[in-house]
């Protein structure tokens, strides 16, 4: 994986009518977009006191991209051979778009200021033949290898937090669900902007209507992802964290709303079912801040903010 120096923003597609291969050939140049150069004024400018690096990591049957943030020495850029990090495993929002790339800005801040190792995960993006079911896997398959292989990642197992945006935010949910069923003590989750209910029931939640095209048209793209995330057939409400059987004895979460999304209302559920399993959560409303706020620095003053409550919380959570 690498980045380009310069690429041009493709056009939006009619999210209601793209046929697979227009799907790909528009995901290929949005994400050629969002590893520019060029994007760096609305994504924001990594932090200099972070070293980034992609990596590829062997998971059973497939080697996956990893896009990992260590704090350097020196605070330009040089080589950090520290140990004994936290850790925090991130996964980008996008669902059939997006690449760990877009994230830089706030995963180089982490990765300097906590200081951690954050490894965000270019998982298996949504497509006709791609479910959300293996974009899961690939979220949770990276944090499995990483605490077993902590040692060689120079980190701390026993100080781990998951992080994601959007479909990132549900995949990370879904993983905090697995690590409590596999006894990885994971010590936060933070959710921003989180998509948890890919059911028939999607969009029916309040938010969804009230912004379903401004302010941008975020309805048909997000029945696009429903489609793709769950195979005819399918059980939806498995990969759906609202609809979890049992929320209770997971890591204590911090779930971030802008309250101009059309997904705020999935945030504010998933807080109430959060809370009334006994898991400790708090929510944050950023008013007037819009989806995926917090990748887009250069566009969303709020974003700030929210990088630094972020901070806050996981530098509590992670502390020795």
């Amino acid at each position: 994986m690498s980045e380009t120096t310069t690429a041009p923003r493709p056009p939006e597609p009619d999210f209601s009518a793209i046929t697979a291969e227009e799907l790909r050939a528009y995901r290929d140049a949005e994400n050629a977009f969002r590893a520019s150069d060029a994007a760096r004024a609305i994504l924001g400018e990594p932090d200099p006191g972070a070293v980034i690096a992609w990596h590829e990591v062997a998971l059973p049957g497939r080697d996956l991209p990893v896009r990992a943030y260590r704090p350097s020495l020196t605070g330009d850029g040089g080589s950090a051979p520290r140990t004994g990090l936290p850790l925090v495993v991130h996964v980008h929002g996008g669902g059939f778009v997006g690449t760990a790339a877009q994230c830089d800005w706030t995963n180089s801040h982490l990765a300097a200021r906590l200081p951690a190792l954050v490894v965000s995960v270019e998982h298996r993006l949504l497509a006709p033949d791609t479910p959300l079911a293996d974009a899961a896997d690939d979220g949770w398959d990276v944090l499995d290898h990483l605490v077993r292989h902590a040692e060689e990642w120079g980190v701390d197992p026993s100080r781990t937090a998951v992080f994601g945006e959007s479909c990132g935010a549900l995949i990370s949910a879904l993983s905090a669900v697995r690590a409590r069923e596999s006894g990885v003590d994971l010590k936060a989750q933070v959710l921003v902007n989180p998509a948890v209910d890919v059911t028939e029931a999607m969009s029916d939640h309040p938010s969804i209507a009230e912004y379903a095209y401004s302010p941008t048209p975020a309805l048909p793209q997000l029945q696009l992802m429903r489609r793709l995330a769950v195979p005819a057939g399918g059980d939806a409400s498995a990969v759906s964290p609202l609809y979890a059987g049992n929320l209770g004895g997971l890591a204590p979460a911090l779930v971030v709303v802008p309250t101009q999304d059309a997904l705020a209302d999935h945030g504010r559920r998933f807080a109430e079912r959060l809370r009334a399993c006994g898991t400790p959560v708090q929510l944050t409303e950023y008013p007037g801040a819009r989806h995926a706020f917090l990748t887009l620095p250069g566009l969303e003053p709020q974003a700030t903010a929210a990088q630094a409550e972020i901070l806050a919380f996981l530098r509590a959570a992670l502390a020795k």
